[in-house]
């Protein structure tokens, strides 16, 4: 049985180097492996169940999240929240929301920029989007957990590089019915529906819709600085419908 887990793992790692994207398919394993080691996902024992399981969340969700009041007002260590908010997951629904939005525009966009380059990308917005919510909500106690904010702003980078790319989406108002539209179409709707949602947004626990427009504006306008002009047409394999499990407050 080792045997056949360590050999699953061998040939899973030369897959990953032998991709043509391997720091979005590394980010994706490590936020699942961070979730499935952490209490949120509820399947370790060792945390216990019920309320004492609920403690031990919380208590994890605010050593590892961002909390705005305490990242202004806290010492030097709580700056490196917002880095390692990006790889915790509030819940099951939120980490594999995230990560198929990676997995369907990160590949590409990666190709594109470079694993230098995509590394720093992704880590930097995704840094600056949760910072900008801090900046807004200066007096929030919630910890604020998820990549969606570096998730963001790789789907703005990629409507930049990628305007003409045809994008599956799972339409609720369709029944969920596969529909295929060009990302010029798809992303400003998934971003236009973030601004709405963050109007609307009430106080205390929910999702950051802040953090998402933040990275989203920070992909697109760094892609448009960065990068001449827009790619050729191509297609994208499959993509969920256009609204992302976002940053998490627990």
């Amino acid at each position: 049985m080792i045997r056949k887990w360590s050999a699953s793992i061998v040939r899973a790692g030369r897959s990953v180097r032998g991709s043509s994207a391997p720091v979005t398919y590394s980010l994706i394993a490590l936020c699942c492996l961070a979730f499935l080691a952490g209490p949120a996902s509820g399947l370790n024992p060792a945390y216990g169940t019920g309320d004492e399981l609920l403690a031990v969340q919380r208590a994890y969700f605010r050593r590892w999240g961002v909390i705005p009041a305490e990242l202004f007002e806290g010492s030097a260590g709580y700056a490196l929240t917002p880095a390692t908010a990006l790889f915790v997951h509030g819940s099951w629904v939120h980490l594999l929301g995230n990560m198929l939005f990676l997995y369907v525009f990160g590949a590409m966009t990666e190709e594109r920029m470079g694993r230098v380059q995509f590394t720093l990308f992704y880590v930097g917005c995704g840094y600056l989007a949760l910072l900008g919510y801090a900046v807004a909500n200066a007096d929030s106690e919630q910890s604020l957990v998820g990549a969606s904010g570096a998730i963001s702003a790789v789907l703005g980078a990629f409507l930049y590089l990628f305007p003409r790319a045809r994008v599956t989406s799972l339409l609720p108002f369709l029944f969920f019915l596969p529909v295929r539209f060009p990302a010029w179409v798809v992303l400003p709707f998934w971003a236009a529906l973030q601004w709405l949602a963050a109007g609307r947004a009430p106080d205390g626990p929910g999702v950051a819709y802040l953090a998402h427009l933040i990275g989203f504006g920070l992909g697109f306008g760094y892609a448009s600085v960065r990068y001449g002009r827009p790619t050729s047409p191509t297609r994208v394999k499959a993509a969920p419908a256009p609204a992302p499990e976002g940053e998490n407050q627990p």
